[in-house]
């Protein structure tokens, strides 16, 4: 179901759920977008202040410039998925400075708890083609933002999807079905009570050819507990710390 972000972005609405296209489909014709990219910022600055959902207490915008491109994030009070955290910025720097080494162009790649949507945009911006999931709450506004900073701007549209972590991913998204070649994930391991879910739906997107990368704040001894058992099922690296912010981006790849 298409709502209020364009072509591609897919939200839940009324309680029903598009699944996401698992076919990767032709690079958008950026020359005839030109129009409408023009249209878009034109309708942002109009409607920056105007556009609320209902169930959004605004907290404020967030501006960023990766790859060259403004992006403007707006967060909410409503979950912690609706706030910027280290982790998804750590990981969009990590990106533009290695894009060399991690080769996002035409890929096809899956963010698991995109919140804002930040990770998305980015991915998006250095030619993947993105499905950005979470939480059916937190899609309104993880729509809004890729939307608007990424229509006109990208090879591909990305697309958005409710994904609820677990054993139940299995039958959502059969992995017979949904390849990636990227899973991102920024900041999803906190103090919640769906570790076990994250995990099992890490595994159930990682096939032999995906790669994962996760940047995350360590925060709570669940966070190194959950590290662990990480480690115990996938080949990982530890790419990047950044001590001053406490956040770590690892590599990760399924065991065979």
């Amino acid at each position: 179901m298409e709502a209020g972000g364009g072509t591609g972005l897919n939200v839940q609405k009324k309680g029903l759920v598009k699944q996401p296209e698992p076919i990767k489909p032709s690079p958008n014709n950026t020359e005839e977008e030109d129009q409408e990219a023009k249209d878009m910022q034109k309708e942002a600055l109009n409607r920056r202040n105007a556009w609320e959902p209902s169930v959004f207490y605004s907290l404020g915008n967030e501006t960023f410039f990766f790859t060259g491109q403004e992006v403007s994030i707006r967060e909410s009070l409503d979950s912690f998925g609706a706030v910027i955290w280290p982790g998804a910025v750590a990981l969009c720097r990590y990106l533009e400075k290695q894009r060399d080494q991690v080769e996002l162009l035409d890929k096809a790649v899956l963010e698991l708890g995109a919140g804002t949507g930040l990770v998305s945009i980015v991915g998006s911006l250095l030619g993947a083609w993105v499905t950005a999931t979470d939480l059916p709450d937190v899609l309104p506004n993880l729509n809004f933002n890729l939307s608007r900073n990424t229509r006109g701007r990208c090879r591909y549209t990305p697309q958005v999807a409710a994904l609820v972590w677990g054993p139940d991913v299995k039958r959502n998204f059969p992995n017979s079905i949904y390849h990636y070649d990227y899973v991102l994930c920024a900041d999803v391991v906190y103090h919640h009570n769906f570790l076990e879910d994250l995990l099992i739906t890490m595994q159930h997107f990682c096939r032999p050819e995906t790669t994962l990368l996760w940047a995350n704040k360590v925060r709570f001894p669940s966070d190194l507990r959950f590290i662990e058992n990480f480690k115990n099922v996938f080949n990982v690296t530890l790419l990047e710390e950044i001590p001053q912010e406490e956040v770590r981006i690892y590599q990760a790849t399924a065991k065979k």
